[in-house]
């Protein structure tokens, strides 16, 4: 091997082991929460919430003092590490969290898929998983006794835009649902089909897509041929960034269209600018004073002070993040103990109010929150339709490309 060959090889094994190792470290006395998250590869934009949420809400409990722990206060400390956007990776990862490092809880990574099998681990090992980053409902419909969760059932993703669908003036009689092919979003369309036809739409496309695709073209014809009213779309962020510009490259413009992620991210309205106007999307969070937390004040402080640390706005996915340590510290603190089991049978009768909302679990350890619907109205994020109503009116139908 030549000396060049050599000093490769052993940069790319430095590179290698880095990637490998926790990212943090902690005490031996503290209490150690373990998580596997995207901080490379192609979901790590998204897994950045987690990463910074879990270390914020850390840092802010411990600066109020700790947790208290019977007569006792201990300090919060993270583990975790990088799953590079590989699911088996991560799986080795949390296996190697509770088998070796022996962390006391476990906090979730983000995706559905990476959920779905992480928590085995959890259960394997009878860790309490509580994870903010996975709403499909076969996560939960394992029976499963040591998964949480703090985003709501997937399946109802559209529950509160077919609501609002029906009070809509033209109304919207076509639908398209389009989803990529991944366990979040066969979700989200196995639950959006009947409620769309027991609000007595007509489902004019029902079409499922390989996750990451990038040509749309296809699917952009047949909507414009068909004359859809209205199109719905559950898929990852580039793809929908991928749909929108390829739509105005066409020129397809239905009365309205609504993704399951994106529009409450800053980078999506970044992404695509002016374009991202009139785009509906949903959240279970915003960033509202009434929101009340023991620990940041309320919702708007945590917004503020989460910009201020790390420089973009946290969405629903950084809320849900805090939530899930909060919930862990609840638990510990409400039974005086870390026993794994104690705190399991905790978290599963807890309830307290927090910056992401009340914090209550189903029987299947999912959480059940409200979406609210929300549209990009000039270049900005607005409230539109929540559990009781219109909040203010939408901006629809959507007009031409070439009339904006």
């Amino acid at each position: 091997m030549t000396l060049r060959n050599t000093s490769f090889f052993f940069s790319a094994l430095s590179i290698a082991l880095f990637a490998a190792l926790p990212v943090s470290s902690a005490q031996a006395q503290d209490i150690v929460l373990g998580a596997s998250v995207q901080l490379t590869g192609p979901l790590a934009n998204t897994g950045r919430y987690y990463r910074d949420s879990y270390q914020l809400a850390i840092d802010k409990i411990n600066a109020a003092g700790g947790v208290k722990v019977g007569d006792k206060t201990e300090k919060l400390a993270l583990k975790l590490y990088d799953n590079q956007s590989d699911v088996n990776l991560s799986v080795r990862q949390y296996t190697e969290l509770v088998s070796q490092d022996k962390v006391n809880m476990l906090l979730g990574p983000f995706a559905s898929n990476f959920a779905i099998a992480d928590s085995a681990v959890a259960e394997k090992y009878k860790i309490p998983m509580v994870q903010g980053g996975g709403a499909s409902d076969q996560i939960f419909a394992r029976n499963f006794k040591y998964i949480f969760g703090t985003l709501a059932p997937a399946s109802d993703y559209f529950g509160s835009t077919i609501k609002m669908l029906k009070q809509l003036k033209p109304d919207p009689k076509t639908i398209a649902l389009l989803y990529a092919d991944d366990a979040f979003d066969v979700s989200v369309a196995n639950g959006t089909r009947p409620m769309l036809k027991a609000a007595g739409f007509d489902i004019a496309m029902d079409e499922r897509y390989s996750s990451d695709a990038t040509d749309f073209n296809t699917l952009l014809s047949q909507i414009k041929s068909k004359k859809v009213d209205v199109v719905l779309v559950a898929g990852h962020e580039t793809e929908i960034l991928n749909f929108v510009r390829q739509a105005k490259s066409l020129a397809v413009a239905p009365k309205m269209y609504s993704f399951t992620v994106g529009v409450p991210s800053e980078d999506f309205r970044k992404a695509l600018g002016a374009d991202a106007n009139y785009a509906f999307g949903m959240t279970a969070w915003l960033p509202s004073a009434k929101l009340k937390d023991r620990w940041f004040g309320d919702a708007q402080k945590f917004a503020t002070e989460y910009k201020a640390k790390y420089n973009y706005d946290p969405d629903y996915h950084a809320a849900s993040g805090v939530a899930t340590v909060e919930t862990i510290v609840q638990a510990i603190e409400n039974v005086g103990t870390t026993d794994p089991q104690k705190v399991r049978d905790e978290l599963a009768k807890i309830k307290f109010d927090s910056l992401y909302g009340p914090i209550a679990f189903q029987k299947n350890g999912q959480i059940s929150l409200p979406q609210t619907v929300i549209q990009v109205q000039d270049d900005k994020v607005a409230e539109v339709y929540d559990a009781k109503g219109f909040v203010q009116p939408p901006k629809y139908p959507m007009p031409a490309w070439n009339a904006r």
